[in-house]
């Protein structure tokens, strides 16, 4: 009977111990495992494990800078034909209380300002020859120049606010005279007197009111 326990016993042993065995086996080859792939190069570009992910920003648009508007000139083009130019709305007599003369690259400039705004009409007439015939007299008057510009204001007056020259002499390379030939019962003629063509361009500016002929130089 004891020899049959003390064999039952021993298997048991045998048993235990090929057990643990095995257990220490398989925890080795777990360890070799795990440290063959922990040495083994990761893929360029690969996110170790555990790594935390975030998406990149998507980058902000970029805006092309926008063309620069292209602003459309205003200014009239010369021409040497008459013209006229009307007021919607203006004084019963519009007063001149400035007449002035000034050179600029390309043209002469002939300024004549109203005190109290535009008046009704104003014609601009070139014509051959420098004489003109003073109102209401009939008179002629002969400027220095070449050609000439006749210019009719009608609807103002140049000796209510005016007291200034009244045949301007200039030295400029276009314009040779401006002069007041008629002021009278409304209506005001300048003859300008030029040294070559009598083209020009004309346009009423405000700020103040004023009427501006450019002679064009050549």
């Amino acid at each position: 009977m004891n020899t049959f326990f003390s064999a039952t016993a021993e298997r048991n042993r045998s048993y235990r111990i090929v057990g643990v065995a095995a257990v220490l086996v398989a925890a080795v080859a777990v360890g070799v495992m795990f440290a063959v792939n922990a040495n083994r190069p990761q893929p360029t570009g690969a996110l170790p494990v555990g790594a935390n992910v975030q998406a990149s920003p998507a980058p902000s648009p970029v805006s092309s800078p926008s063309a620069a508007p292209v602003v459309a000139s205003t200014q009239a083009v010369f021409s040497c034909s008459s013209s006229n130019i009307s007021a919607t709305q203006s004084p019963a007599a519009a007063f001149v209380d400035a007449i002035r003369t000034g050179s600029h690259a390309g043209y002469d400039r002939v300024v004549v300002e109203f005190k109290n705004g535009q008046p009704g009409s104003i014609s601009i007439r070139p014509q051959a020859g420098t004489t003109f015939h003073q109102a209401p007299s009939g008179k002629a008057d002969t400027l220095a120049g070449r050609n000439g510009i006749l210019v009719i204001i009608r609807g103002a007056d140049a000796h209510t606010a005016y007291s200034g020259v009244r045949d301007l002499k200039t030295s400029s390379p276009s314009l040779a005279e401006v002069r007041v030939i008629e002021d009278f019962e409304g209506q005001i003629s300048l003859g300008l007197g030029l040294k070559q063509t009598s083209c020009y361009r004309a346009s009423v500016l405000t700020n103040p009111v004023r009427l501006v002929i450019d002679v064009q130089a050549g």
